[in-house]
């Protein structure tokens, strides 16, 4: 697959270049530029990334790093037995649990919400970083939700983490997952209120939570220019988005509810 020209190689992390040393130069330098596309394309180009991690792969299939990103394309591709093979023998030859969380979500993927709950219960959660047991338990939540256990989904994300004030990377993720729980089991008013605080730790726009609140309280985003269609366009060429509420379906009390 084609490497464009301002991809060099050493835009790898340390730790990835350190463990490409054990390869000739060249090749290193090949994986290395095949690991930057992995990592360059993985959110916009899922197929594309996955593409070039099976490059890598067949150049250094022995490279605990290779395996571990042919694993995160595979992820991303929903390739999930794939995945938690490529997690799988990235952690046997790493020895590290970072992967854990995300083997027990390729279980969920494969329809084994049971399984997924196994390893959220194993002592390699323990060992896991304040980050890792987050995701870990947002597995778990998704596996009980999987298994139709609101109740219990909503049970396991609450934690010291959801109710601590401070913003952390997985903040928002976490509150968003616990609002759209709440919503599941038609606690509403809840619901609102989670989705209210994901969104004020929403700083890059990870959720969609901005939407999901505006969508309970009746607001509506219309595109201006399906509206003009065939009308000509307006005096100063419209704006791309409006937002407007219909009155009768917007509850003004709803976030009061508990």
């Amino acid at each position: 697959m084609p490497i464009p020209e301002d991809v060099t190689g050493d835009e790898v992390d340390k730790d990835v270049r350190q463990e490409l040393q054990s390869l000739p130069k060249t090749l290193a330098e090949d994986v290395a530029k095949n690991l930057v596309m992995v990592a360059r394309l993985i959110d916009e180009d899922p197929e594309g990334a996955y593409g070039y991690s099976k490059v890598a792969l067949r150049l250094a299939s022995r490279v605990a790093a290779v395996r571990e990103a042919a694993g995160f394309a595979a992820y991303a591709t929903q390739k999930y037995a794939e995945a938690l093979a490529e997690f799988r023998a990235a952690r046997r030859m790493t020895g590290g649990v970072e992967l854990w969380p995300l083997m027990a979500d390729c279980e969920r993927g494969l329809g084994r919400p049971e399984k997924a709950l196994d390893m959220a219960g194993a002592p390699e959660v323990q060992k896991l970083d304040k980050a890792g047991q987050v995701e870990m338990r947002l597995v778990a939540a998704g596996a009980r939700r999987d298994m139709g256990q609101l109740d219990a989904a909503i049970v396991t994300l609450q934690s010291p983490e959801l109710a601590s004030n401070a913003v952390q990377p997985w903040t928002a993720r976490l509150r968003y997952a616990y609002a759209d729980a709440l919503l599941a089991a038609g606690r509403q008013g809840e619901a609102r209120e989670w989705f209210a605080k994901a969104v004020e730790a929403d700083k890059d726009g990870s959720t969609d939570a901005s939407d999901r609140l505006a969508e309970m309280d009746g607001v509506e985003f219309v595109d201006a220019f399906d509206e003009e269609e065939g009308e000509g366009d307006s005096e100063d060429g419209g704006s791309d988005v409006q937002a407007s509420a219909d009155p009768e379906e917007a509850d003004p009390e709803e976030g009061d509810k508990e």
